[in-house]
Formats: C-alpha cells, sequence, structure tokens
C-alpha cells in the first residue's frame, strides 16, 4: 500500500506557468466572521504562488483553494495587524518540507517581504518556533535550509523583480499602524494592485493607474454609523476602527480616478451576509461613482488575468 492510499484526497489546483490569477483566501477583519476568514491573498503567476498577508486560517484557506501550502516560498505583508501576520507560524511549519506529503515542501527559506518593521517582528514568530524546528532538524531530518527566513523590506520600491514578475510596494495610510505598504504586481502587460488596509490615499490612485484588478479594502459607513447609533456605549470601539479604513464610495472614487477596468472589494466592515439583497445594499451608491466592473470579494473568489 503508498502513502497516498492512508491520507485523505486532496483537490490540487493545476498551476498554469503562463498565467496570472489572484485567489482571495480571506476577506474579514479581526472580529472572526462564518464564512471570512481573516485577510490573504494568493496571486499566482508565472509558475509561482506569492501569497500576500498571512491571516490566522490561511493554511486552511490554501487547502480549500487547492493551492496546497507546500507550494509558498513567497509571503508579502502589507502591515502587522495580527489579523493580517497570525497565521504565519502555522503557514512556516506547513510549507517546509519536515516530513512526507502529497507534494514537495520548501526545501529552501521563506522569503518574507514587507515593510520596515517586518523583520523585527516575524523574527519573533520565528524566534518561538525554535523549539519545534530544533526537534525536526535532529530528529525529522528536515532541510536544513527549509528553516531559515530571507527577509526582503521597503516602504517604497520594489521588493521582487524576477521572471518577469515586478511587485513594487507603495506607502499608504493605516495610522496609527505605521508603516502600511500597498503592493502593485505586473507580468505581461497585466497589473494587479492590493491596496493594505488605508484610508484614501493618492499614492493608491498613483500605482493604479490603469490597473487590471485593483483589491481593496471597504468598509460601509452608513452601516457602521447605523450600528453606533444603536449601541451609544459602543460607539467608538464601532467607529474608530473605520477610521483608518475606506468607504465602499471612497473605494469607488479611487477607481474611477485611476481609470481601474475592476474594483474588488475585502476586508469587510461589517461583513455582509450572502444575500442580493445586503450585497446590493453594501455596495449602493458604488456605481453612480465608477463604472467599471465592481465586485464584493467573497473568501475563495479567483479573478484570471490571464
Amino acid at each position: 500500500m503508498t502513502y497516498q492510499e492512508h491520507i485523505e484526497p486532496n483537490f490540487i489546483r493545476p498551476i498554469d506557468p503562463e498565467e496570472f490569477s489572484v485567489v482571495l483566501l480571506g476577506t474579514g477583519t479581526p472580529r472572526a466572521y462564518k464564512g471570512a476568514a481573516k485577510p490573504a491573498v494568493a496571486v499566482i503567476v508565472a509558475g509561482k504562488v506569492f501569497l500576500v498577508d498571512s491571516g490566522g486560517e490561511v493554511v486552511r484557506q490554501l487547502i480549500e483553494s487547492g493551492i496546497m501550502p507546500q507550494r509558498i516560498e513567497h509571503v508579502f505583508f502589507t502591515h502587522h495587524h495580527y489579523d493580517h501576520n497570525g497565521g504565519f507560524i502555522d503557514l512556516f511549519i506547513s510549507s517546509w518540507r519536515t516530513h512526507v506529503g502529497i507534494i514537495d515542501g520548501r526545501k529552501n527559506a521563506m522569503k518574507v517581504y514587507g515593510p520596515t518593521n517586518t523583520r523585527e517582528i516575524i523574527q519573533k514568530y520565528h524566534d518561538a518556533l525554535q523549539y519545534d524546528i530544533s526537534l525536526r532538524l535532529s530528529y525529522n531530518k528536515s532541510d536544513v535550509d527549509g528553516a531559515l527566513i530571507e527577509y526582503t523590506e521597503s516602504d517604497n520600491g520594489v521588493l521582487y523583480d524576477q521572471d518577469g514578475v515586478k511587485v513594487t510596494a507603495f506607502e499608504v495610510d493605516h495610522r496609527p499602524v505605521k508603516p502600511c505598504i500597498g503592493m502593485k504586481f505586473e507580468y505581461r502587460g497585466k497589473t494587479v494592485v492590493i491596496s493594505g488596509d488605508t484610508r484614501p490615499v493618492e499614492n493608491t490612485v498613483l500605482h493604479s493607474q490603469n490597473a487590471d484588478l485593483l483589491v481593496h479594502d471597504a468598509y460601509n459607513k452608513a452601516w457602521l454609523d447605523q450600528i453606533a447609533a444603536d449601541n451609544p456605549a459602543l460607539a467608538i470601539q464601532v467607529t474608530n476602527p473605520a477610521k483608518y479604513h475606506t468607504t465602499t464610495l471612497e473605494a469607488a472614487e479611487i477607481a474611477a480616478k485611476a481609470g481601474v477596468q475592476h474594483l474588488v472589494l475585502t476586508h469587510h466592515i461589517p461583513a455582509p451576509r450572502r444575500t442580493p439583497e445586503a450585497e446590493a445594499s453594501y455596495l449602493a451608491g458604488m456605481a453612480e461613482i465608477y463604472q467599471g466592473e465592481i465586485t464584493l470579494g467573497r473568501d475563495l473568489m479567483e479573478f484570471r488575468l490571464l
């Protein structure tokens, strides 16, 4: 009997070496919602999978999408709120070739990219794993290089440029969280921009010019205002987090100014129910501002550019 016969079958998504696709792994927020995992986006391009942010359920969401975690060698962080990096410890071990698996795991160092406080924060996660790592190296005889992390940090500038894939960081405004960056992926004349968590900023407009796809965080201001009015004792907790995000209408304005072809909303505050009525209410007024395609992002949605 082979090893494969002992384990649950898994769907492994085929990856065309010529494709350029985006998979929303998590469209939620720090608050836990059913059906909305913590933020993470997989960018599949030139035969590789680049992960943008690593929320708490990221390994499970990768598996659900057919992208086994062993395929992840490049992780990009927009910033270091826990909902964007809390799944890194699980991802680091799950992606490493520490035992026999369905597909080969990562044999090389994990490549981690992000703003200029990334090494300071992610290295603490790595340090917390040292006991586990030492056992896997000494007892499981796992690949030594796979236990390592290589860091690339920048708040503005090119983070990655290989095999025709270029990833550029640009600073956004998520204060008091600072630094925080958005990212632009370019490949064969196609462009994908991921905003990161941010207030509306001209830098997003600048880097999203004529982008094929803009994935932008958004909240519905009217909904939050009503929740605060109905719960005055919690008004600060309800409205303060929204002050460093972008409203649905502001996201539409950014997409219109930049001439984006397709706007995808994520990091929903609050997460709308999966009904046509709730989704229409959440998106109300956007089409009058931006005439391009608008999608209310949901976990495991996929967008293919090439």
